[in-house]
């Protein structure tokens, strides 16, 4: 539904000095409605945003990071509020909690994307099992729902989770197969993601000297995000799966490429798989006005830096290829939640994500 409300609507940013915070800043400073209220950062608290993000201070010259206690009252003063959360997981249920509470006890309406894993699965137990932890807000699960804006007509819930990087890629490659009941609901996918997924403190696997030039499988068939993509697969065909997924690091900073590979269930040759694809992403609720169906292989310097997702796909008639490349910071997560919090405030669902990839990155 159209929002008839023109004026600003406040945002704030959890777990606001990683590199989805900095990509949700980023997109927020040009978004048509959305208007940066406060980035939360315990650790950061008083500093520049700047200092974490150079690229950014022309675009946020005097805005600091704030603590929780800065936020909750910043949510005091307002009627409403857009919480993204980029806090890690393990962290992000008990800070959105907390936010949650103080809209309550103000009457500040509060809608939350939640870009970690913290409200992915339907139960606490389902989350325990993955992540090995008690998952901090379990009277918080039910208002959430986790899914891509392309396999979800509505947000059935008051606040949404989005799937994580390698989960959107996937998804968007799977759920047409199984959805259209082309394909056996047993897929292989093999997955190279940049090391921005790895987040912003450095580790072995992020060191440059490390990945440059390199290219190496890690957790191959045990991957902690299996459970989540089939789950969000069911959610949105209604068709459980199986999932051998190989996630591998590639030598650059951003993107996702995966290929899906399946026995289909007839004959299909590989421009009819294309237009099964294009057909079923024309026949979404909202369009799917970020997907495009290709009929060459897709490249990741066509999406980097943007939210736009690139399929294509190849049969030889019993196995079916689904190739898919996306952002993993924008698609994959900032710009993934800034759709679903368009569509939350009754706002066009590209509001402030047309921009196209930066091309020879």
């Amino acid at each position: 539904m159209p929002s008839t409300d023109e004026g600003p609507i406040p945002a704030i940013v959890l777990g606001g000095s990683g590199y989805v915070a900095g990509e949700l800043l980023r997109l927020l400073a040009a978004h048509p409605r959305f208007q940066l209220l406060g980035v939360l950062s315990e650790r950061r608290a008083g500093e520049p945003l700047a200092n974490s993000f150079g690229h950014l201070a022309m675009l946020f010259p005097e805005q600091r990071f704030q603590s929780r206690h800065d936020i909750e009252r910043l949510i005091a003063r307002e009627p409403r509020v857009a919480v993204f959360s980029a806090a890690p997981h393990g962290v992000a249920a008990s800070l959105i909690d907390v936010l949650l509470r103080a809209g309550e006890s103000t009457g500040c309406r509060v809608r939350v994307v939640d870009v970690s894993a913290d409200f992915r699965y339907r139960s606490a137990d389902a989350y325990e099992a993955v992540y090995k932890h008690p998952h901090a807000a379990p009277h918080r699960i039910e208002g959430f729902r986790c899914a891509l804006p392309e396999h979800l007509a509505d947000a059935p819930t008051p606040h949404m989770a989005h799937p994580g990087c390698f989960a959107t890629a996937t998804l968007l490659a799977a759920v047409p197969l199984l959805a259209l009941d082309l394909s056996e609901p047993e897929f292989f996918v093999a997955g190279v993601t940049g090391s921005s997924g790895s987040g912003r403190e450095p580790s072995i696997s992020t060191h440059h000297p490390n990945r440059h030039s390199d290219l190496y499988s890690y957790s191959a068939l045990m991957h902690r995000h299996t459970p989540e993509i089939v789950a969000c697969a069911r959610e949105a065909s209604g068709m459980d799966m199986q999932l051998a997924f190989v996630p591998h690091s590639g030598p650059f900073a951003r993107g996702i490429h995966v290929t899906l590979q399946a026995r289909l269930r007839a004959p299909l040759d590989t421009a009819a798989l294309i237009a099964a694809l294009r057909d079923y992403y024309a026949g979404a609720p909202y369009g799917a006005p970020f997907v495009r169906v290709l009929d060459s292989a897709p490249r990741l310097k066509e999406i980097v830096g943007s939210n736009y997702a690139l399929l294509s796909a190849v049969s030889d008639g019993r196995t079916a290829a689904v190739l898919c490349a996306i952002d993993n910071l924008n698609k994959g997560a900032a710009g993934g939640a800034i759709q679903w919090m368009n569509r939350m405030h009754g706002l066009p669902e590209t509001a402030g994500l047309t921009a196209p990839a930066a091309g020879w990155t």
